[in-house]
């Protein structure tokens, strides 16, 4: 099958190439998009520049349930939309400019990795990290703010609304706990910069496992999709409407449960490991900082408590911990039993505790 067959099977039909004029337009504008907003991460405003205005470029005509761009890494081509603005490029388009400047290839060519996802397996494993990765940076790239959503009955926290916003809500936890410098680097670079950092924190079944959960996540999404086309086409009388309705209900229960399962992983596989490692009362302070901020990463449904939950869960934990501590210090230096201890923060903290979660008495009993 060839260039042309490959792009009509996926609902693209090219009209005509984009001129070098406009292509340098593009080039230019996605190069100082991306330069700005990342400044720490080697990027060279020429360099970008130089590298995108080589690229192919097309208007062309998409299906429906495709992006405004589309970045084809076998000619090294950029498709866009016909109804696309060039003179406003928009998130899409830097994305897929992205893709094209994220590629790592052999001496022949090949084409090993693209960011996240490894190109010599044939299931193609991280496509779904990857994408969320780059939508995310391609947000940030045009300035995007925080927005919630609600897509499967979860409300979500996510910069890109329209986009992977599932996918991009999973990374954006994940990213809190590395740091962003790593996720952006890798993403831009192909390294293993962040994937090292979060198996470091937490561990590489987890990564691995969030990895291939973001892949299943984005294939049931596909999935989904498909069906609901396939819902609207047919027709009213049809035998088979509670068919599709009811697989499509199915997909819509499997997308929120893998997704609430992928968090809480994130969730309990860093903040176990972390509380672990504490030994003073500064990294205890640090640690309750810690989990509470993750409360502003989660997507939830009506009935989500896992979070909450876990963190008063924690806080008794902590409040043990601190004890401890503390009496360590004492059996070290007596003379710090002459001190009078102040009122303790965490036990002031669960006080407040259930207004902020609606808890009962009963948590502050367990650390009193």
């Amino acid at each position: 099958m060839n260039i042309d067959q490959e792009l009509k099977k996926e609902g693209i039909e090219v009209i005509k190439p984009l001129d070098q004029l406009n292509i340098n337009i593009i080039a230019k504008a996605v190069a100082t998009k991306l330069v700005k907003a990342f400044p720490n991460q080697g990027l060279d405003t020429k360099d970008l520049f130089i590298r995108l205005s080589k690229l192919n470029m097309y208007i062309t005509k998409m299906s429906g349930n495709l992006s405004s761009a589309k970045y084809y890494y076998k000619n090294h081509s950029i498709y866009f939309n016909k109804d696309l603005d060039l003179t406003n490029i928009d998130v899409c388009a830097i994305h897929e400019c992205i893709h094209a400047l994220q590629e790592y290839r052999d001496e022949k060519d090949n084409l090993l990795r693209l960011g996240f996802c490894n190109f010599t397996s044939s299931s193609l494993p991280g496509m779904a990290l990857n994408e969320a990765a780059v939508q995310l940076m391609s947000s940030y790239a045009i300035g995007a703010t925080l927005d919630t959503v609600k897509y499967f009955d979860i409300t979500l926290p996510t910069y890109s609304p329209s986009h992977y916003a599932l996918e991009c809500t999973l990374l954006n936890q994940m990213a809190y706990l590395t740091g962003n410098y790593d996720l952006f680097n890798s993403t831009l670079y192909s390294n293993d910069l962040f994937m090292d950092k979060f198996i470091l924190l937490t561990s590489k079944s987890t990564f691995y496992s969030v990895q291939s959960n973001l892949d299943k996540i984005m294939d049931l999404e596909d999935n989904l999709s498909f069906q609901v086309s396939l819902l609207a086409d047919i027709e009213e009388n049809s035998k088979n409407i509670a068919k599709i309705t009811n697989k499509i209900s199915k997909l819509r229960s499997q997308i929120q449960s893998l997704f609430l399962d992928t968090q809480n992983l994130i969730l309990t596989s860093y903040f176990d490991k972390k509380f672990n490692a504490i030994s003073t009362l500064v990294q205890a302070e640090d640690y309750r900082k810690k989990l509470y901020n993750f409360k502003d990463y989660i997507g939830y449904t009506n009935d989500y408590s896992f979070y909450n939950e876990y963190y008063v869960q924690k806080m008794a934990d902590l409040e043990w911990k601190r004890n401890e501590i503390e009496n360590n210090a004492f059996q070290t230096n007596p003379a710090l039993l002459l001190v009078p201890k102040k009122q303790n923060l965490v036990i002031t903290f669960f006080r407040k505790l259930k207004k902020l979660f609606g808890y009962s008495n009963k948590y502050e009993k367990v650390i009193n």
